[in-house]
């Protein structure tokens, strides 16, 4: 059967319920109704419904969804229900802060690696991970079963940097990089653009200030 293609929209939202659910199962609450998670997700209750329908639904008329279920099952979904190795390029401030995000490894994501290309960081720890030299890249990608890659760095060196990358085996780039990656098909890109985000937040308090 040929798998139904699910919006980036509703992809978009999964992490979101995934979160939500997490922190209703840690207060102990063992069913929630798709009004009640839209009451705290400030999304309509006919979406929520509407997007888990496209995995299957879930929920049961009259009782709502399960709550530790639901959290594993998008959990499932997601691919965070097993462990991603990833490494990172470049150990600059940004870099360093992600090497230092614990909530990564509580969500299967594990630091292996960090790599750089200035000379005075080699052989820094951060959080016990030593920086290394970008020409180690080759041989520790394969060697640890390294899935995916974060680039932290300046965006003239991104695409030949994401070109090496793949070609040693990488699957999936999370790109900090100011430049949108263009890679093969069967490898995926999550550009992450720091500057647009901070833009839409000025976009949406001009328009509240000029509507008052």
């Amino acid at each position: 059967m040929e798998e139904k293609e699910i919006s980036q929209a509703v992809i978009g939202r999964l992490p979101r319920y995934f979160r939500y659910l997490g922190e209703l199962k840690d207060e102990g609450i063992e069913r929630v109704s798709s009004q009640e998670l839209s009451d705290i997700m400030q999304v309509t209750a006919s979406q929520i419904r509407q997007d888990l329908n496209n995995f299957g639904g879930f929920g049961q008329q009259g009782y709502g969804y399960n709550v530790e279920f639901l959290y594993e099952e998008i959990g499932r979904i997601l691919g965070i229900d097993r462990k991603h190795n990833l490494i990172i390029i470049g150990a600059g401030n940004l870099g360093q802060a992600l090497a230092n995000y614990m909530n990564f490894e509580r969500r299967g994501f594990l630091c292996k690696g960090i790599f750089d290309n200035n000379p005075k960081l080699y052989g820094r720890k951060i959080r016990g991970i030593e920086v290394q030299p970008m020409e180690s890249m080759e041989r520790f990608v394969p060697e640890n079963n390294i899935d995916i890659a974060v680039l932290t760095i300046p965006k003239g060196e991104a695409a030949g940097v994401a070109e090496e990358l793949i070609r040693y085996g990488i699957k999936g780039i999370w790109n900090f990089a100011h430049v949108d990656l263009k890679v093969p098909e069967g490898v995926q890109v999550e550009n992450v653009h720091l500057s647009d985000s901070l833009m839409k937040l000025s976009y949406n308090i001009s328009r509240f200030q000029n509507d008052k």
